[in-house]
C-alpha cells in the first residue's frame, strides 16, 4: 500500500470524526475501552474508540491490514518499535497517523482527561497478533480473530 493509499484512509478517519453524526452513541466506560464499528465498506472499515485515561492497548499489529487513525479529542500515545525500543509519540485531537500492514505499536491514554478517537482498516479487520517485547525482539504473545476476540 503507498503512502498515497494510507493518506486516503486518514482522509477517511477525518470524515468520520464527528460524534454527533455516528451510528452509535459515543460511550466510556470504566472496565474496558470501548469500541464500535461505524462504517464497512467492501473497500475498508471504520472504528470509533473511546478511552478513559489509563487505558491502553496491547502491543499489536492488524493482521496485514493498513490504516490510520485520528485522535477525535484529548490526547493520546502511540509507542512504535524502534531499534528494539518502544519509542513514544504524543498525539493531540486532530492529528492523526497513517501506516502500513506490517505496523505494531501499542496506544494509550496517558492524559487526565478522556480521550476519542477514528480508526479506519484496509482491508477490514480479521485477526490481530499481541506481541511481547523481550530482549529487544517481537515475540507473540496470542493471535485474535475477528467475530471470537471482538
Amino acid at each position: 500500500m503507498t503512502s498515497t493509499d494510507q493518506s486516503e484512509l486518514l482522509a477517511v478517519a477525518r470524515r468520520h470524526a464527528d460524534p454527533v453524526r455516528w451510528p452509535v452513541p459515543l460511550r466510556f466506560d470504566r472496565a474496558q475501552r470501548w469500541y464500535a464499528r461505524l462504517a464497512v465498506t467492501p473497500d475498508h472499515e471504520v472504528w470509533a474508540l473511546s478511552w478513559l485515561p489509563g487505558q491502553g492497548t496491547d502491543l499489536h499489529d492488524h493482521g496485514g491490514a493498513a490504516g490510520a487513525f485520528l485522535v477525535v479529542a484529548g490526547a493520546l500515545t502511540e509507542e512504535t518499535v524502534t531499534a528494539g525500543r518502544l519509542r513514544p509519540h504524543r498525539l493531540a485531537a486532530g492529528v492523526g497517523r497513517r501506516f502500513g500492514p506490517r505496523h505494531v505499536h501499542v496506544v494509550t491514554n496517558r492524559g487526565a482527561e478522556p480521550a476519542v478517537s477514528v480508526h479506519v482498516y484496509r482491508p477490514a479487520l480479521r485477526r490481530m497478533t499481541r506481541y511481547r517485547l523481550t530482549d529487544g525482539r517481537l515475540q507473540v504473545a496470542d493471535v485474535a480473530e475477528a467475530g471470537v476476540a471482538w
